[in-house]
């Protein structure tokens, strides 16, 4: 797929000075990639009816990135599509005094979704090698004695890893979007909510001093990436300096997920069908007489756009 270039599965080193964060290389320009994800949001609608319907496997599409590179509104974007039914969003903020009374995975585990469901995660069990990593935040909460503190971001490691398999081998897959903005673009979004009034609620000084520790989680993503890589639960970084571009690449992914899950309706058994010829002449008894069934639509299904 073309958008493998953006896949991180364990076969290769995330090197994250290397990528960029403004190449559009998969789109002509802004309408064609708008055009392409109406395109992919019709079918990832479709996909996720029958995925619901089945109740075979569920998934859970997660986004981390920095401030400001447009995690909540790409979820809005490209998810939008999705019937509420078998759909939730978990926002993982600072964890609350209840969750670091528990395992740091606990609050992660309670939002996993059940089969035929979709589960989107705004941040998520990253926060605790991204934050608190960064911020050493593990050396202030109670652990026991026998706990080495030099060796907890490595042991976290290999607890997400484990859990992510655990999830595959149970169903559920988890795919993990990291939207990769540059410092420059951040600054400018920053500016933007401070000069523009409708967007002020979005700028606090918080995000602000966090850039003064932006190499630091640069590093922090490229080792989590790098730790945690797999091929059943692999990384995509994803350009994010052109919100349209990171938008339409998050549809392709996720539309093929889906394709991938190849989720079926469920087949109605001869013996229940045998049924229906029964229900439906007491259920015309009902209504007037002369009344016919208006037969099924038929599906108008749009081919998608050559990609070159």
């Amino acid at each position: 797929m073309l958008f493998d270039k953006y896949c991180y599965d364990g076969t290769h080193p995330f090197q994250i000075s290397k990528v960029s964060t403004d190449e559009t290389s998969l789109c002509i320009d802004r309408s064609d990639a708008e055009a392409r994800m109406e395109e992919n949001n019709a079918q990832i609608d479709e996909l996720q009816a029958k995925l619901y319907a089945e109740k075979k496997e569920g998934v859970i599409f997660l986004f981390q990135a920095m401030d400001a590179a447009g995690k909540d509104g790409t979820i809005r974007a490209v998810l939008s599509c999705l019937s509420p039914h078998g759909v939730h969003e978990a926002a993982f903020k600072a964890p609350s005094s209840n969750e670091l009374a528990h395992d740091y995975l606990w609050r992660i585990a309670a939002q996993v979704p059940a089969k035929g469901e979709i589960a989107i995660f705004n941040r998520s069990q990253y926060e605790d090698v991204l934050i608190g990593k960064v911020k050493e935040l593990y050396r202030s909460q109670a652990n026991a004695r026998r706990i080495d503190l030099d060796k907890v971001i490595e042991y976290r490691y290999e607890d997400i890893r484990n859990f992510e398999e655990y999830l595959y081998r149970n169903n559920i897959r988890t795919v993990k979007m990291f939207l990769n903005v540059s410092k420059d673009e951040q600054a400018k979004r920053f500016l933007s909510r401070i000069e523009e009034p409708e967007k002020n609620w979005k700028f606090s000084g918080s995000d602000y001093e966090e850039r003064a520790y932006w190499d630091a989680y640069q590093e922090a993503f490229e080792s989590a990436i790098n730790a945690t890589s797999t091929k059943h639960s692999p990384w995509y970084v994803i350009p994010a300096d052109h919100k349209w571009y990171m938008r339409y690449v998050v549809s392709e992914i996720i539309l093929a997920t889906l394709q991938d899950m190849d989720p079926q309706y469920p087949v109605v058994t001869e013996e229940r069908l045998a049924t229906f010829a029964k229900y439906r002449e007491e259920l015309l008894k009902e209504l007037p007489a002369g009344y016919s069934p208006k037969p099924a639509k038929k599906k108008n299904k749009k081919k998608k756009k050559p990609q070159e």
